[in-house]
């Protein structure tokens, strides 16, 4: 399980380089767009934001929103420097859900008019790239790479 998590997975160079613009790419547009705006924001976005409606009992709108940045912030920048990934991704990918079907429930999936916003169509297509990362690793070019050295050539 801990090779699973925390292994590189391909160090093939050109999958490298093609996982690694993903996770650049994708992160940078999460860090930029989501993450840092909300931490800029935290003390008017504390006491109005929105907690998931399975959740309401759970958790209190200001702790909805330090979950958020965690995974929209911290875990995007773990994804970008390629550092615990697969975990990172994973929670990236779980906070989109959230946004899918927890805030955005009742949205409908596609923008169909320019002055539609709330759809849940760009919280997946955030999903879709950290699926990809939770399952191909990190690549060659990342962290996660340096500190998990091969010792042998994989058999799968």
């Amino acid at each position: 399980m801990k090779k699973f998590l925390f292994d590189c997975g391909t160090r093939d160079v050109t999958a490298s380089i093609g996982i690694l613009s993903l996770r650049l790419l994708a992160g940078a547009m999460m860090l930029i767009g989501h993450g840092i705006p909300k931490i800029q924001n935290f003390a008017a976005l504390k006491a109005t934001f929105p907690v998931p409606h399975f959740l309401d009992k759970v958790l209190s709108s200001p702790a909805s929103l330090v979950l958020c940045i965690c995974a929209e912030a911290g875990a995007t920048a773990l994804v970008i420097l390629g550092l615990a990934t697969r975990p990172a991704a994973f929670l990236v990918g779980l906070c989109m859900v959230f946004a899918s079907f927890g805030y955005l429930d009742a949205a409908p999936w596609f923008q169909t008019s320019p002055t539609l916003v709330e759809t849940k169509e760009l919280s997946i297509m955030y999903l879709i790239p950290m699926i990809a990362i939770i399952l191909s690793g990190a690549g060659g070019y990342s962290f996660d790479a340096l500190l998990h050295k091969e010792d042998k050539r994989r058999r799968w």
